[in-house]
């Protein structure tokens, strides 16, 4: 991905995804791990499909992005939306990311990696992403929260759970919308 500048995605779909942010920070709140998920949504008709993402092997994650595709074939999407705990390297080891693979085989082994909750936006119009930090909520072991989400917009996305809305006639490059 292309590092962008902080990008609100348009109301119309915050409306919609802003309520599952709010249900995933909820879970984290009352101790529960997430479960990755993606929602695939028509704005026209508002149906939501939540698909479940089996984060095991490879074969299970290519089989729930075809799945993810399917059913965006199905509901005509006009976007997908996925949220995942993850791991990534605090800021300041950020330049040294090549050298912590090669030693440690994996951010989430190495002492460095932090977690976080992915939230990613893929629309016709370009992917909002936010990364926001998973941390303890008071003094509890197990429950944790996230704090503010600010997401960034990117033109460019690769990987296997990018590129899953169906074409569509007219289609243009991606373009900020407001």
């Amino acid at each position: 991905m292309t590092e962008a500048p902080i990008s609100t995605p348009p109301q119309a779909y915050m409306d919609i995804i802003s309520s599952l942010i709010d249900k995933a920070r909820g879970f984290l709140e009352v101790g529960e791990r997430l479960q990755a998920m993606a929602f695939v949504g028509n704005l026209t008709t508002k149906a939501v499909i939540p698909v479940m993402i089996q984060p095991g092997s490879v074969e299970d994650k290519d089989q729930s992005a075809r799945t993810i595709q399917s059913a965006a074939l199905a509901l005509e999407a006009d976007f997908v939306f996925a949220i995942m705990e993850a791991w990534t390297l605090r800021p300041d080891k950020m330049r040294q990311m090549n050298a912590i693979l090669d030693k440690y085989g994996s951010i989430s082994a190495s002492p460095y990696a932090i977690d976080t909750c992915s939230l990613m936006l893929e629309t016709r119009h370009g992917v909002w992403a936010a990364q926001p930090q998973i941390k303890p909520k008071g003094i509890s072991k197990k429950k944790r929260t996230i704090g503010v989400v600010e997401f960034r917009y990117f033109t460019e996305t690769e990987g296997r759970f990018a590129h899953l809305l169906p074409k569509k006639e007219g289609d243009e490059p991606p373009t900020i919308l407001h």
